[in-house]
């Protein structure tokens, strides 16, 4: 049964302060705040390590706050503020070095499995991702 949303929210958006109320209510790591078919986001924020673990899903992240490394297959990224960060279906992916304040979008989306395109384009450059 679908509830109302609650009262002073939208139905199209939510606001950083809403969901971080969200995450105290959840969960200590992440709380889902918006869900439309195989899309959904959540705010992700661990505290001291990361323990996730790959994702049925292909998953795009954009850092709230903090700063940190991702490490995400062989690749080893800074990341900070604003930053756009992405892992694959199944890849295995993490966060290091976190500052106390990290938190993160995280926007799951596609097919279980993944999407299976043969390339990603990355600033305008094409990147191959099979052989």
């Amino acid at each position: 049964m679908s509830r109302p949303p609650p009262e002073g929210s939208a139905s199209s958006g939510v606001s950083i302060a809403q969901a971080r109320q969200a995450l105290e209510l959840a969960s200590p790591l992440s709380a889902e705040v918006f869900r439309r078919g195989t899309f959904s986001a959540e705010l992700y924020a661990p505290r001291g390590r990361d323990p996730q673990t790959p994702h049925l899903q292909d998953e795009a992240y954009i850092v709230v706050s903090g700063c940190g490394t991702y490490v995400c297959g062989v690749e080893r990224l800074a990341f900070g503020p604003g930053d756009f960060l992405f892992a694959a279906a199944g890849q295995e992916h993490r966060f290091e070095a976190f500052s106390d304040d990290f938190a993160v979008w995280v926007i799951f989306y596609g097919p279980h499995g993944g999407e299976r395109p043969d390339s990603r384009w990355v600033l305008g450059q094409q990147i191959r991702e099979r052989a």
